[in-house]
């Protein structure tokens, strides 16, 4: 093994932690992952014990650093779960109970009460969001009143990144970056400060909620206090998906990524103008750099992708294994006139429809299961198609190309039907751990391991890319059928 230097990226996941080395050469990766309990305490609750999430990060952090050596680490970086909540003792660093997770809709109730009271154009202007239990607010206001916390100069409000910059550090940094900050629904996106009226709002003392600071820049430095290794800044922080379009280089506006998961995030740099809210869009931090350039991105989630394929093999049994989705999609030319919209759990951007519901239309006495399952395939590139159109048409911004990751983007024939829907080139890089290459580039640049953003997209790696195909006529054609099957599809439910 070399003696490169390599940046340590701590990837906090819904699922899981893992540490990975990031090196500067060509030195294989190394990595240790570690995964915690999901608790559901009760019909749409999800929990985290964040005790338990500190002990992953100790031992994989302890297991990278073992293998790599103290003295090769330039800097640690951190990307998250968003929107997860913890509250605990800035005295004793205990929680006050489980965190409550981003997916959690127990707070459903009160952002109806929010809407119906007026409150929805002040949330959308000063955050970019919508009211919606999914971002952090509210569920630090239910925390509040239903643990019984004490609200004085000991509480601490954090999101994961915070959480574990507080027990890295040993207490000595209460610190948050923008990017987590902005998913709060308590921060003004503009001047990236915590909102006072927000915060009145929703009933969050501004006092517990921690320092907003860049997402790259040094932040602190490790105490052995908690248990971690002693003595290794930290200066890089951003959530998982603004982590994942840093790491996939995205660092011009146009520039997008998009990651096929269960669902699907797409985010579009839209530089260094916050753009007015958007219908059916997110606004968001992308990063703040330690100089203060600031980055803002258009987001949009798909509710369902790689879960359709999950859907194809244990719902409807039309394939054994997930890997012969794309095969058995390409033995067909086409779909012979079937579209599937798989709006299982409605339909996500640009469309934000509860009440839609999964359609298949178009089906003959021809069709068979190859033609199901090129029809799910071609989802996921419409549903992706839809929100680019969405967020072109909003920003005036043209997209320059889509880089893509994720489990599904393995397929060449997903990733070329993308390419034709778009009209631009679909880019697949080497390297398919964004969230944690962007941890460790936001991280590495405060550190001058890579000296500006121009050295970040040199070292971004490519893998393979799709060009459109020139008359992209059918393309259109194909994706007007698409749209109506998807009217079909809304306000379904009742």
């Amino acid at each position: 093994m070399t003696d490169s230097t390599c940046v340590i990226a701590i990837d906090a996941g819904t699922t899981g932690v893992r540490s990975r080395a990031v090196f500067t050469d060509d030195s294989p990766t190394i990595a240790s992952y570690r995964e915690f309990t999901q608790h559901y305490p009760e019909p749409g609750w999800v929990e985290h014990d964040a005790d338990e999430i500190w002990a992953a990060t100790v031992d994989t952090l302890d297991a990278v650093v073992a293998q790599v050596g103290r003295d090769r680490i330039a800097a640690i970086g951190i990307t998250n779960q968003r929107e997860t909540v913890v509250a605990w003792s800035r005295s004793t660093g205990r929680p006050h109970g489980n965190a409550i997770v981003w997916q959690d809709r127990r707070t459903s109730h009160v952002c109806d009460e929010l809407e119906a009271a007026g409150h929805l154009p002040l949330i959308r202007e000063r955050t970019g969001l919508v009211l919606d239990p999914y971002f952090s607010g509210t569920k630090f206001a239910w925390l509040l009143e239903n643990r019984g916390i004490h609200v004085d100069d000991d509480l601490a409000l954090g999101t994961i990144d915070a959480w574990l910059i507080w027990n890295l550090t040993g207490g000595d940094v209460f610190a948050t970056d923008v990017t987590n900050a902005s998913r709060t629904m308590l921060c003004d996106i503009r001047s990236r400060t915590w909102d006072p009226d927000l915060c009145g709002l929703l009933g969050v003392p501004i006092e517990a909620l921690p320092a907003i600071v860049p997402s790259s820049g040094r932040i602190g430095t490790t105490s052995a206090a908690n248990g971690a290794v002693a003595g290794i800044p930290i200066s890089g922080v951003a959530g998982d998906q603004q982590a994942a379009l840093f790491g996939q280089a995205c660092v011009s506006p146009g520039m997008a990524k998009n990651t096929y998961g269960t669902g699907s995030f797409v985010l579009l740099n839209v530089g260094e103008q916050c753009p007015e809210p958007t219908e059916g869009m997110l606004t968001t931090v992308a990063w703040t750099l330690a100089d203060g350039t600031t980055h803002y991105a258009l987001e949009g989630a798909v509710f369902v992708t790689g879960a359709a394929i999950q859907w194809l093999r244990d719902g409807i049994n039309i394939i054994d294994h997930a890997e012969e989705t794309g095969p058995l999609a390409e033995s067909v030319g086409d779909t012979g006139g079937v579209y599937v919209v798989p709006a299982f759990t409605g339909l996500g951007s640009p469309y934000w429809d509860p009440y839609a519901r999964g359609t298949i239309v178009g089906i003959t006495r021809g069709t068979g299961r190859a033609e199901i399952t090129r029809a799910v395939v071609e989802s996921m590139a419409y549903q992706v198609r839809d929100v680019i159109d969405a967020m072109v048409a909003a920003s005036g911004i043209p997209i320059v190309d889509l880089r893509v990751d994720g489990g599904a983007s393995v397929m060449d024939f997903l990733c070329q039907f993308q390419a034709d829907q778009l009209g631009v080139n679909v880019q697949r890089p080497t390297d398919q751990e964004t969230t944690a290459l962007g941890a460790a580039f936001l991280a590495g640049l405060a550190e001058g391991v890579w000296a500006s953003t121009d050295d970040i997209a040199a070292a971004w790696d490519l893998e393979a890319e799709f060009a459109p195909l020139p008359d992209r006529t059918d393309a259109d054609t194909r994706h007007t059928q698409w749209l109506r099957a998807v009217d079909r599809s809304r306000a379904w439910a009742t």
